[in-house]
């Protein structure tokens, strides 16, 4: 997943194999959804760009892109599986800008409505345009191995790939488990504290991937419709019944910006978390910034 992840589970002398099985599960959709990976669907599909008839796909995908879908309607087009072609462009390790011709030549390329999507069937309709699954194969990772080790019967741990994190169950004790959420500004402190038995939290920042140009930050989340990188919101995180959903809620609030993205915040619901650039703090979390990360929480949350 290009990322730290753990799994802890407390099943007596199940743990192992249930470990393996959800190991086993993430690099089945690592080599699966992979962009790296010549062999993998996402690879299939975007050689097929440019081709009319486009190619099938199986029942797993097809939910995946029925989500994408779902994500782009509810992000009035913001979310965009098809926006990751922008790489070409930005380079977040060289410190530099790209070009404004640069940009310009890659956004015919964008936007997922020129995408014919008929279930099983997918055709990006022009040569050179693609689509990265990898906004949420990570969370829909996480969903799927608390279903896996449920069912092979797991009441207590959690899964953190990356930062998000979903629970399979409060700690053996009965307790939640305790999770520092990542201040976007400062990596090594906590700005909130929060107690999960059960759900997921996610986030989405420009704290990650991000370069400084003549003192100002760049971050990897780009706005499709310009090509640019968002601005206003440092970070936000959600809290949710499902992980899929607490990261789709935290991208498309990047995205939206700070004004918008905190009312789309208060009109979804879930509790969340919020930061601008210049460090202000709003959601429906309590935030704490006097400790540290580390030992004292068990689960880092960004």
């Amino acid at each position: 997943m290009g990322s730290r992840c753990q799994i802890q589970l407390h099943a007596g002398r199940d743990a192992d194999a249930i470990v393996r099985a959800a190991r086993d599960d993430i690099e089945r959709l690592e080599h699966k959804y992979s962009r790296f990976r010549s062999d993998s669907v996402v690879s299939h599909i975007n050689a097929s760009a440019g081709d009319a008839e486009g190619i099938e796909v199986d029942a797993e995908t097809a939910a995946l892109l029925d989500y994408a879908d779902i994500g782009h309607r509810l992000s009035d087009g913001l979310f965009d599986v098809t926006s990751g072609v922008l790489r070409r462009a930005w380079d977040f390790r060289s410190n530099r800008l790209p070009t404004p011709q640069q940009i310009e030549a890659l956004l015919p390329l964008v936007g997922w409505r020129k995408v014919v999507w008929e279930r099983p069937r997918i055709a990006l309709p022009r040569r050179g345009m693609q689509i990265d699954l990898g906004g949420y194969v990570k969370e829909y990772a996480a969903d799927r191995v608390v279903q896996l080790c449920r069912g092979m019967g797991a009441r207590h741990g959690f899964v953190d790939l990356g930062g998000d994190i979903a629970v399979i169950g409060p700690q053996p004790e009965g307790s939640p488990w305790r999770v520092g959420i990542r201040h976007p500004r400062a990596p090594q402190a906590a700005i909130a504290w929060v107690g999960l038995s059960s759900g997921a939290i996610a986030s989405s920042g420009d704290y990650e991937r991000f370069m400084l140009v003549d003192g100002v930050r760049y971050g990897h989340i780009l706005d499709p419709t310009q090509g640019w990188p968002v601005s206003g919101l440092a970070g936000v995180s959600v809290i949710a019944p499902q992980c899929v959903v607490a990261g789709t809620t935290s991208t498309i609030a990047m995205l939206k910006g700070e004004h918008a993205g905190r009312a789309w915040l208060a009109e979804v619901g879930l509790p969340h978390l919020s930061v601008d650039a210049r460090g202000r703090v709003s959601g429906t979390i309590a935030p704490e910034t006097t400790g540290p990360l580390g030992a004292a929480a068990p689960l880092i949350a960004g």
